[in-house]
């Protein structure tokens, strides 16, 4: 089966079981959120058997923290949600090289003036089903399974302005995960905890993810988010090795019905 394949079927059986619930329980709803993260990250490209060097984006190469948005839509119904999100990412920087690097097959000398980015569209898919929920007991509790597929589309790229030269490597990832995600109601529907974890490690490769926000609803179907939101990332893929970590606050908007 292709992976293409697998997803559909996956989409599809996640919005059966969601359609299929009580229509009381029914739920829909959008979410932004901006996210606010301190990053750090090694990189490092290699092109017809030319290893390169390892490199960190911060201190070699002047890469500095951004600030990102993100978008989600969700559905549910009865024990199964099913949410999806878009996130960019988008990092530049520039820097007068101190010692000598070689990248994706391109040696840069010390003394360049170099410009860097490293961009990457993260797509998220993720299926939760209610393991255990006490709404209708006390202010609110519910233990969440969660299966995740992230998928990221991106690239680096290093350029040298003077000698007009640069080189660039694009990568393209998915990323299944598992995990558990938690809600407390400390005011029943005005103020509420969540928190998750996912994540899975193979080979020499990771990656986590884990957040966990309050939530204010002030009004009917609008809830005010702020949280905090870490990821870990270490993937070794075809020529690219990339280790970072991104950790940081955030703030965001629902509307759902």
């Amino acid at each position: 089966m292709k992976p293409s394949q697998g997803m559909a079927i996956f989409i599809l059986s996640a919005l059966f079981f969601c359609f299929a619930a009580p229509v009381g329980a029914f739920e829909i709803g959008a979410r932004g959120l901006y996210w606010f993260p301190s990053f750090k990250a090694d990189i490092r490209a290699d092109d017809a058997g030319k290893k390169g060097d390892n490199v960190n984006l911060k201190d070699t190469l002047g890469v500095k923290d951004e600030s990102f948005p993100s978008f989600e839509v969700f559905v549910g119904g009865g024990n199964h949600h099913l949410n999806v999100a878009y996130t960019p990412i988008d990092y530049s920087g520039s820097a007068l090289l101190t010692r000598e690097i070689v990248f994706n097959g391109r040696t840069y000398a010390a003394g360049t003036r170099v410009d860097t980015g490293l961009q990457f569209k993260m797509f998220d898919l993720e299926y939760r089903y209610t393991l255990l929920d006490t709404e209708n007991v006390a202010a609110g509790f519910s233990l969440d399974l969660i299966g995740h597929v992230k998928y990221l589309d991106g690239e680096a790229k290093i350029n040298a302005p003077e000698s007009k030269t640069g080189s660039e490597v694009k990568f393209r990832v998915p990323v299944p995960m598992v995990g558990l995600g938690a809600h407390i109601g400390i005011l029943h529907d005005i103020l509420e905890v969540r928190a998750k974890v996912t994540g899975i490690a193979y080979s020499d490769n990771h990656f986590y993810e884990a957040l966990a926000d309050l939530s204010f609803t002030p009004f009917p179907f609008l809830d005010i988010h702020a949280g905090y939101k870490a990821i870990r990332l270490k993937i070794d893929h075809n020529d690219l090795f990339l280790d970072s970590e991104f950790a940081g606050p955030f703030v965001g908007l629902t509307v759902s019905y």
